[in-house]
């Protein structure tokens, strides 16, 4: 009589599973280790979703003080589909740029963006903690557009800056892209740039994340 035997087999030691971050987790991970300086700092404005060009793009969190520093938060459980636009509308507007992306997409990342972008990797350690590694130091952006710098004030903001410099009353009752065209046209980018960031720090309903 044949009898059927099994064998019990031990399973081989696998790897433990790879913890997925997510974007809310990288992003409090990016205010408490990265950040907290400045968000203690009250000669220092750190908001978050800082509109560029009129939404076009929205930086997850900007750091104004002396330039304007834009953080791209890119978690596993994200997609870089949005990158290569977002690279451009940064690029024109922002002083510095830092991406950071998880683990799971950083190769791919840094092939699409440009050098003087920095970069920063996230990743869960075993008990869930999110870590970030700094690849690369964020450089000063070569090619900022003035004209969609200025695209950051409002109107009143922007004519309010004009006025000093004689522009005829008939044009500063044009639209907006229009008194962008003329700060651009009128004030050298430097200045122009510190105009902008001191309208900024003056708004006071700005969303500012909660001190880690």
């Amino acid at each position: 009589m044949y009898e059927e035997t099994f064998v019990t087999r031990t399973p081989a030691t696998t790897a433990p599973k790879r913890i997925v971050t997510r974007d809310r987790d990288v992003r409090a991970a990016v205010m408490k280790k990265v950040l907290s300086d400045h968000i203690s700092d009250p000669r220092v404005l750190v908001m978050e979703e800082l509109g560029l060009e009129h939404g076009t793009c929205r930086v997850d969190i900007a750091v104004i003080n002396g330039l304007i520093h834009g953080y791209e938060l890119k978690s596993d459980a994200d997609t870089l589909i949005r990158l290569p636009q977002q690279v451009t509308v940064y690029s024109r507007t922002l002083d510095k740029a830092t991406l950071v992306v998880g683990e799971r997409h950083a190769k791919e990342a840094e092939l699409l963006i440009p050098h003087w972008w920095g970069v920063k990797v996230s990743y869960a350690g075993p008990r869930g903690a999110v870590h970030i590694d700094s690849l690369r130091p964020a450089s000063a952006n070569p090619d900022i557009s003035p004209y969609h710098v200025a695209h950051l004030l409002w109107r009143d903001e922007a004519i309010a800056i004009l006025e000093p410099l004689g522009v005829d009353k008939k044009e500063l009752r044009g639209g907006r892209t229009k008194l962008y065209a003329l700060l651009a046209q009128l004030l050298p980018s430097n200045l122009l740039r510190e105009h902008v960031r001191e309208a900024l720090m003056r708004r006071t309903k700005w969303r500012r994340p909660a001190q880690p």
